[in-house]
């Protein structure tokens, strides 16, 4: 699996990921976590997929179980890609989510003002991504 230098992870997601390692010393992950891993590490740029269509797309989990590996393992993966189908950006992360989103030009779709906290969400129908060719512009 390639990955992310520690070094260059947010202090917050490096004591995670650290916690991860002491877990797993000798840098064997779960099979299951490794294939989830590497799924979000293929999604390209200003797209994404949600926890279902990884499961969907390894053809083992579900939802719950790709959103488990996430929370415990994704730290050192672009997490931010892993969404819920219903564009609601990660609770506890939104804004650190929303600068990787607006830096890729992940499209979105800005909140009402009666949106609770006025975040934008994620505009599913023009960021998902269905695990195919990169898309065009995407590399």
């Amino acid at each position: 699996m390639g990955g992310v230098s520690e070094l260059s992870l947010p202090d917050d997601v490096r004591a995670e990921h650290e916690a991860t390692r002491a877990e797993y010393p000798d840098d064997a992950l779960p099979e299951y976590a490794e294939r989830v891993l590497e799924v979000a590490e293929s999604i390209p740029p200003a797209r994404v997929m949600t926890y279902g269509d990884v499961a969907e797309w390894l053809g083992e989990g579900g939802p719950r179980q790709v959103g488990r590996v996430m929370a415990l393992y994704g730290g050192a993966v672009p997490w931010w890609r892993v969404v819920r189908a219903d564009g609601v950006l990660l609770p506890g992360h939104e804004l650190r989510a929303l600068d990787h989103y607006r830096a890729e030009g992940t499209p979105l779709k800005e909140a009402s003002r009666t949106a609770e906290g006025h975040l934008p969400r994620l505009d599913m129908r023009r960021a998902r991504w269905d695990g195919g060719e990169r898309a065009e512009g995407h590399t």
